[in-house]
């Protein structure tokens, strides 16, 4: 069901108070968002999930040619309505959920009487809002939000580098809010756990098109100031590849005509689950165009799936060499191969047609590697898209965006539409956190902005951060699974377990395959998919600490375990995964009696006393089962369970 207008406000959870405050509830009434004035006269807002603040009083606002139209804003009238609607989707659920209560605000600056909406949305999860400021001719926007951060809120801020590939270390201010110093910058998502442990947070973005992206900067009391990306400080890539441009781009981006912000998203819930679960980045996000994409999220010339890669683990560059490793991609059943930058300059077209076509006869598809700045002029860009379709290419891998401003960032969209008008898929690295982007362009099937496999370690606190950061806005190409040099402070059983957490519709493994094939693991990296039907996250689960996921596709569960730097044991309690409607759906018929409760077939992934190994069981579990799981520093573990 689509969005639906109402006219009765009391319908929509919205509730006016004495004081002209504007309350919005979520539809269950869990989420509540509150607009009000300051003793200033600037508008402000509070963000609650039960009884809890999850964002005390915080100023909002956009500024236009240098008015913070929120200083001295008039609240006028509100406009109600519902969204009630479910969507095919490829992350943590096949089917994403899009229900709220939303309003829209007229909101009038009292100095230049500029006219604008406020329009604020409150899921069961969390909530989203953005600014829409109607008129013609060009005009700067800027940014007036912010977000205060409840005190002794436990944080795992990311350090503000290039292409969102920075760590989330250890503090030694603190890893409190406190502990944030002034000036400090850090991208989102930045999730947090209230001090009393009782509900989680992150904030980010969503519907990001045409306009520059949000980066935070602290303040150094407990308040995160939202940036465009023409105030951050340019990254080391950015310099080093685009040095021309490093002033322009210092420059506010210009709108032409409407101004429409991005949505400004808090997700919250009473645990990682919650989050990890919640659609709201991709919810806010345009559906797709069914002009481009007849079948939405299923158009047929797009298909998810894992991918082969020679670029950490051995690169053999030549054509005989990559034909080898389509012929091993198909014995593992992987559907793709990605051909790095080699290509580009040693082979010939007809090299290239080639070793695509001897994939292609193995049921394998290839990815070829570009850099964006080679092939964004629009002339150059259609000679490539081309090239692709009269090789037989499947998709485009483009590299190296390094920054937020709209000017890069309109390159999405530019390369997404222009590849769906040659039914080409793409996967962006050196860029930007997802925005939901990839519901309006399903030939979007991966995109990086995360520190990945190609940095060198460590590894172990990072890999039980990012399910609970970065993830949270969606795919990350992090290129997981190595078995070799870089494995570094991990086990293999942790590098397995990657493969499930950090998940990605385009999943490229960094491991060469004869490494893989040579693995104990094999049996279950051939199996381990690149989408899920249902996704739970363990309650053992906590920020750099541990990662527990279970993931379902079809009748077959995985559960993942990644640990941080402190071995420990936990319980795998299976009823609390096996228990969910869907499974309990799936059982249903073959209960056997004496009330043991559903039987699975399980392969078990262990650490081992060597990090460079690991143990393989095979047993029949119940869903009543208990496992008792040993973790080494940086240690894993992977159950796969199918019916």
């Amino acid at each position: 069901m689509k969005a639906i207008v109402l006219l009765a406000s009391a319908l929509c959870g919205l509730s006016l108070s004495a004081a002209a405050d504007v309350s919005v509830a979520s539809p269950e009434g869990r989420v509540r968002f509150v607009l009000s004035t300051n003793a200033q006269g600037h508008l402000q807002y509070t963000v609650k999930f039960q009884s809890k603040s999850m964002i005390d009083a915080s100023n909002l606002g956009i500024v236009v040619d240098g008015a913070d139209l929120a200083d001295g804003a008039q609240i006028g009238a509100s406009e109600t309505y519902k969204v009630d609607e479910t969507y095919p989707w490829r992350g943590a659920h096949s089917t994403a959920v899009d229900k709220c209560n939303g309003v829209k605000i007229a909101l009038t600056h009292s100095k230049t009487k500029t006219a604008y909406t406020l329009e604020i949305r409150a899921y069961d999860d969390g909530v989203a809002f953005r600014h829409l400021v109607p008129g013609q001719g060009d005009r700067t926007p800027d940014e007036a939000t912010e977000f205060r951060v409840p005190a002794g809120a436990i944080i795992a801020p990311q350090n503000y580098v290039s292409g969102y590939e920075g760590l989330y270390p250890w503090r030694t201010t603190g890893n409190t809010i406190e502990g944030m110093m002034e000036g400090e910058w850090t991208n989102p998502p930045f999730s947090f756990r209230l001090r009393d442990g009782s509900a989680v947070a992150s904030i980010t973005e969503g519907a990001l098109v045409g306009y520059s992206g949000m980066v935070f900067q602290a303040d150094g009391s407990q308040v995160l100031h939202a940036r465009l990306g023409h105030s951050e400080p340019a990254s080391y890539g950015f310099r080093s590849r685009y040095a021309k441009d490093i002033e322009r781009l210092k420059k506010p981006a210009v709108i032409n005509g409407p101004i429409t912000t991005p949505w400004r998203t808090v997700m919250v819930g009473e645990n990682w689950n919650a989050l990890a679960n919640s659609d709201i980045v991709h919810n806010v996000a345009p559906p797709p165009d069914p002009t481009l994409f007849p079948n939405g999220m299923n158009t047929d010339w797009i298909k998810p799936g894992r991918a082969v890669w020679s670029y950490l683990d051995g690169t053999d560059s030549t054509p005989e060499g990559q034909k080898e490793m389509a012929r091993m991609a198909s014995e593992l059943g992987f559907e793709y191969m990605v051909l790095e930058g080699f290509w580009r300059s040693s082979w010939s077209e007809a090299q290239l047609k080639d070793v695509v076509a001897y994939a292609r006869e193995r049921g394998v598809k290839a990815f070829v590697w570009y850099i964006r700045s080679a092939i964004q002029d629009p002339k150059i860009l259609e000679q490539n898209l081309e090239l692709c379709n009269r090789v037989g290419i499947a998709g485009l891998k483009i590299d190296f965006f390094d920054h937020e401003h709209k000017e890069v960032i309109d390159l999405y969209e530019m390369f997404a539409k222009a590849a769906a008008q040659h039914k080409l898929m793409v996967d962006f690295h050196g860029c930007n956190k997802p925005t939901g982007m990839e519901r309006t362009y399903p030939n979007i099937v991966g995109m990086e902005g995360v520190r990945g496999m190609e940095f060198f370690p460590p590894y172990a606190q990072h890999d039980v951060v990012l399910p609970f950061t970065r993830m949270l806005a969606g795919m990350a190409d992090y290129t997981p699974v190595h078995f070799g040099s870089r494995l570094a402070d991990t086990t293999w059983a942790h590098q397995v377990a990657n493969a499930v957490i950090l998940q990605s519709p385009l999943l490229v493994y960094s491991a060469h395959p004869v490494n893989m094939m040579a693995n104990p693991s094999v049996d279950v990296l051939k199996k381990i998919p690149s989408v899920w039907d249902e996704t739970v996250v363990l309650p053992v689960s906590e920020l750099r600490e541990v990662a527990a996921f279970a993931r379902r596709s079809g009748n077959t569960w995985f559960v993942a375990v990644t640990n941080g730097s402190t071995a420990r044991n936990i319980q795998i309690n299976l009823a609390e995964i096996l228990s969910s409607a869907q499974a309990a759906q799936l059982g249903q018929a073959e209960q056997p009696r004496g009330g043991r409760g559903a039987v699975y077939h399980a392969t078990l992934l262990r650490d081992t006393n060597e990090p460079a190994a690991l143990k393989v069981e095979h047993l029949t579990l119940s869903s009543r089962d208990t496992l008792s799981v040993d973790l080494r520093s940086g240690g894993g573990f992977v159950a796969m369970l199918t019916k």
